[in-house]
């Protein structure tokens, strides 16, 4: 009987331990992530940390393969979630800076998701797809 205790014990703890580092907040978020997109560069940043359930909003600079910011025409977001089926509808960004972009993406769920990036204008059309942890 103490063995199967013991076991049981261990199994609740690897358990707890298994939970704990899948909710616990990372640093996904925090630095940007750089990516190639065809002729563009894309740094892709959720402010404030890792993003959440619900509304974030995902920040971009994009330059060219110089490092010098481009404006492409068409700038949108398109998070998945490709483990559970979810595919939800591109969000186009806005620019406020030559380079710098903003779009609002909604994570209705926890869990790993991508975030895709695409990009055209005068340079050609890209396509950059990021993951995050959402918490």
């Amino acid at each position: 009987m103490t063995a199967r205790r013991g076991l049981l014990a261990a199994a609740v703890v690897l358990i707890a331990a298994l939970l704990a580092w899948w909710v616990w907040p990372g640093d996904d978020g925090k630095a940007a992530q750089h990516m190639a997109a065809g002729p563009y560069l894309v740094d892709l940043r959720v402010p404030g940390g890792s993003p959440r359930t619900g509304d974030n909003t995902v920040e971009l600079d994009i330059t060219d393969q110089g490092g010098s910011p481009v404006a492409p025409e068409k700038v949108s977001v398109e998070p998945a979630m490709p483990q559970m089926g979810h595919a939800l509808p591109p969000s186009v960004a806005t620019t406020d800076a030559p380079g710098h972009y903003r779009a609002t993406v909604n994570l209705p769920m926890p869990g790993q998701w991508e975030i895709a990036v695409n990009l055209s204008g005068s340079a050609g059309t890209g396509r950059a797809t990021f993951a995050v942890r959402v918490n």
